[in-house]
């Protein structure tokens, strides 16, 4: 007795799509941006505290 066997269709993956590789991306540059805003925090927080003590928006042109 013969015994056929059963033909299944095989599924080829071609890769990453477009939208997943996409999705990688903005992931990468999103933690790269969050990285340098937690990098450059400390110093923008003083930056910020020195252009307040120099009077900030209300200080106009006496600062150039």
């Amino acid at each position: 007795m013969k015994v056929q066997r059963v033909r299944r269709r095989v599924v080829r993956r071609r890769g990453a799509s477009g939208q997943r590789v996409l999705m990688a991306q903005a992931a990468l540059v999103g933690g790269a941006a969050l990285a340098l805003l937690a990098w450059e925090l400390p110093s923008l927080r003083r930056e910020v505290r020195i252009w307040r003590m120099a009077g900030g928006f209300r200080a106009g042109h006496r600062y150039p």
